[in-house]
Parts: structure tokens; sequence; C-alpha cells
């Protein structure tokens, strides 16, 4: 299996759903180990010099006059671990903290940071040997870097603390034992370089953003079948139209649809009726998921920038002879884009919520009421709208951004916060429930557009629905409802839609002309 290479500055996203997806080795290039060397030999002489260095020889935030002797320089840092290591709350999902793991890697093999080759082996090991920390959700306010999370992350590298090994928990100690993984003492500035920083932050933001691509992607899919069910006009997607918006996404979203629609008899049955126009949920899809694609690519840039930015404080420029103390440890720019993107991930469940309505509720001749046969007798698929409602207006709550907020720390010296971190936690509820309402959508779309038959749907939306009836069967009677939603749930979360769909009409967020 492929390694990822780290360099410090050249992670992508893909790498990152790579190393989710198949937990692919980790290593770092000899040319970053060789800087990781160099700035820890330049930290280990100003830690012996008469002068002061905050976070070298001296205490931390308000204590950052306190001069530290020499001998204590292992203690200060250990210190700081325990002493930081404060979070509250349920832990964070396993798959965050790896991501963290490997994002404080990344950036720590910048060279800038002062720690040693010793302890960058070390993390690198805890990923090998899928040694997750465990580390509680809630303490961070997004600047001073994540403090609280990263402590956890980071006491293991002392031999305490609690981890995961292969999903089971116990203690750092037992795990490493297990492993053969050896704690270690941390050297001058080690510890503030492991909790100075912007990773779990990071971490949630790329996570969700692969989240939601995956889950645009099977919207998209669910939406065609709801438009084809409910027989709208395939001339929303003509690309005349979306050349006049200037928008490039809008553009994308419309030519995926115009592939997942090709060759639908269902569309051409309907071509010469006297409907003038659709409701917007159908007509403004373009439009819409557009905005929401564009907002993920620019998210997506700054997400790319600040997984290889050195977000530690001080910095070491080992080359220059020179500690400079600065804020990258500050979230601002996280904070926005986890506030932007929980806007976007709503309104892809806003306007579905609408869908599912006028499926349900239909003026259709075609579809029944509650897309059931006998309705009054059968409920069918009516309380599913209460649902996907429900959890659109959870999004409401959710889309009110955090970053607007600060409130101050460390007695007031650290006086301006993101809460970058709040954002975090938010969006991962607000896209957990994006991919509900989207099974929903799937659900009723798929119901809907077997009261079609013998007619044909596109040849993208055919493969969507033969991939939810695999699964779900046709709903001819009420029955219970759960199980189906959480199966096609899974199905949102795995990508299997995605999967099987791409492989007939190819990439939805292809751009026409790189097809």
């Amino acid at each position: 299996m492929k390694p990822i290479e780290l360099t410090g500055n050249s992670l992508t996203l893909e790498e990152l759903g790579r190393f989710l997806d198949t937990n692919c080795p980790v290593m770092v290039s000899a040319t970053a180990m060789e800087a990781v060397g160099r700035s820890a030999a330049f930290v280990g002489k100003l830690a012996l010099g008469g002068k002061g260095y905050y976070g070298i020889n001296t205490g931390f935030g308000k204590f950052a006059r306190t001069r530290v002797e020499p001998d204590q320089a292992s203690r200060l840092q250990e210190n700081l671990l325990r002493s930081h290591a404060t979070g509250a709350g349920p832990e964070l999902p396993s798959d965050i903290v790896r991501l963290m793991l490997l994002l404080r890697v990344n950036s720590l093999v910048s060279g800038y940071s002062g720690v040693s080759p010793t302890l960058v082996e070390l993390l690198l090991a805890m990923l090998a040997n899928d040694i997750v920390p465990a580390v509680p959700t809630y303490g961070s306010v997004g600047a001073s870097g994540d403090l609280a999370p990263l402590a956890h992350m980071a006491l293991p590298v002392i031999g305490e603390g609690d981890v995961y090994l292969r999903g089971e928990r116990m203690t750092a100690a037992a795990a490493f034992a297990a492993t053969g993984v050896a704690a270690v003492h941390l050297g001058p500035k080690e510890g503030l370089a492991l909790i100075n920083g912007t990773q779990m932050m990071s971490a949630f933001a790329a996570n969700e953003l692969l989240r939601m691509r995956r889950c645009l992607k099977t919207s998209m899919c669910a939406a065609a079948m709801s438009l084809e069910a409910y027989e709208t006009t395939d001339r929303i997607f003509d690309s005349r139209v979306h050349e006049l918006k200037n928008h490039p996404e809008e553009k994308t979203i419309a030519a995926g649809f115009r592939r997942l629609t090709e060759g639908s008899e269902i569309v051409q049955s309907h071509r010469d009726c006297d409907r003038v126009q659709d409701p917007y949920s159908f007509r403004c899809i373009p439009q819409v998921l557009g905005a929401v694609a564009g907002m993920m690519e620019w998210t997506s840039q700054w997400v790319e920038r600040e997984i290889n930015a050195v977000t530690d404080n001080p910095l070491v420029f080992h080359d220059d002879g020179d500690v400079l103390s600065g804020g990258n440890f500050h979230g601002e720019h996280m904070a926005f884009v986890l506030d932007s993107l929980a806007i976007a991930a709503s309104e892809i469940a806003s306007i579905s919520e609408r869908r599912i309505d006028k499926l349900i509720d239909s003026d259709t001749e075609k579809l029944p009421r509650c897309l059931v046969q006998d309705p009054g007798l059968n409920s069918g698929l009516m309380i599913t709208q209460y649902l996907a409602a429900a959890l659109v207006s959870e999004n409401k709550i959710h889309a009110h951004p955090a970053s607007v907020d600060s409130i101050p720390t460390s007695m007031g010296f650290e006086d301006h916060v993101s809460m970058g971190s709040i954002g975090a936690i938010k969006l991962a509820r607000v896209v957990d429930n994006v991919e509900r309402v989207t099974a929903v959508e799937l659900l009723c779309g798929g119901q809907a557009l077997d009261f079609h038959k013998p007619l044909r749907p596109g040849k993208g939306t055919a493969r969507s629905h033969e991939l939810v009836r695999e699964s779900i069967p046709f709903i001819d009677k009420d029955v219970i409802l759960g199980p189906h939603i959480e199966t096609l749930v899974s199905m949102v979360r795995s990508g299997e839609i995605v999967r099987g769909v791409e492989g007939v009409v190819g990439d939805l967020l292809a751009p026409e002309h790189a097809r």
C-alpha cells in the first residue's frame, strides 16, 4: 500500500481521505526529518543559555516571564501536558483523533517547532500501531491552539492517559507495552509544540469536507430520482441557462444532472405537458447545490493551506538563529471555514426536505398521496417528511456562527479567541443530519420512481434506484421504516450510492470540459 509521505507542506485532502479509508502507512521525508534534527539541536542550545525564550525556559501564558532552570526542562514540558489535559464530555471520534495525530506530525516536520526526531518517530509509531488517544470533545476555545484536546492526544507520548489499541480501550502504558512502543521524556519546548496548534479544528474541517462531498453527490442522486418521479422538465439543466449565471460550480452541478437523467423515458413521456414551471426545490437545484459546491471549493483551499501550516508558537528559525513569538495558533481561518460549511451543508438538507414534501403531497397523477397504495388505510411515507423537517430545523440552530463569539482566557492575556472548536463540533452534527435527510429522500425518491414503471429513468437515476432497491424493498403497505432509513444512512456515509452511480456516468462533480 502506497504510504503518505509528509514533508510539512504538501499534504492534500485526497491523501487524508485515503488515510481514513485504508489506514495506509505514514512516513516523513528524509529532508523534513533532517530539518527536524537541526531545529531540535538549536532549541537545545537555547535552553542552556542565559536568555529567556518563551516555552523553552519560561512558563506559559501569564507565566511567560517566569524562568525555569535547564534541569527542569523536561518536567516543565510534561507538567504542561498534564495541567492542560482538562477536556470533558464524550470522546472525539477515532477518525478525528487519527487525523489530529497525522496533522500534528505534518506541522512538526516543517522544522520550525524544535522537537526531536525521536518524538516524531514516536507519533508515527502510534499511527502505525493503531494507537488512538482517548480525547474528550470539550475544552478548546480555538486559540492558543486546541490546547486541551491536543494535550489529551499528547499524554501517551509520556506514557500517560488512555488510548484505544485497535479499538480496545486501555492505558497508554499498557498499549505501549503490548506493541513495543516506548514513551519518552520530553525535551525543551516539546510539550508546547505538541499542543500549540489548530489540529482539532483542522481535522474536523477536513473530515467534514470529505463527508460533505460524498453527501452532496448522494443528494444529487436522490434529487434525480425525485425530479424524474415528480415529472419535472430537464430543461432546467440546459447549459445555456447556467452560462448566464457565471458560476462554474453551478455549471458543474447542471452537467452532473444532465448525465444522471440522460436517456430518461420518464422525462420524454411528459416533454410536451402544459406545466410551465416547476417548484423552486426542483427548478433551482443547480443554483443551490452549485453554491454549496462553490463554498466547498474555497473552504478546501483554506483547509489545505491550514493542514500544511506551522501553527506552533514560538517559531524556531534555526537557520537565522532566531525565535519569534506570533499567533499562528489562532483558529480564525478554520472557524470561518467551519461556520461556512455548516451553512452550506444545511442547505443541502433544506432543499431536499422540500422535495420530499412535494413527493409526499404530489399533485401529479402518477404519485399517490404519501407514496403508498390505499392511502388512508396506509399512512405510507408520510412521517418521513416529519423526520426530515425536524433535522432541517435543528440544522438552522447549528448553522449560527460560532466565530462571532470570543471569551478571554489565561487571566485576560489571551483576550480574543476563534471558537473554531465549537464550530467544528456543531458542523459534525449538521453533516450527520444532512446524511439522514439525504437517506429519507433516497427512500422517497426510490419509492416514487416505482410508480412510473415500465418507463425507465435516466441511466444515472436508474442506477441510483437499483442500488436503493438492492437493500430496500418497495413499500406496498405500512411497515416500520426506521431500519430502512438507517440502512440508507449507512449507504450515504459509505459512499456506496455514489460509487455505483459514478461507475455509470462518471464523476458527478467533474466540470463538463474535464470529461
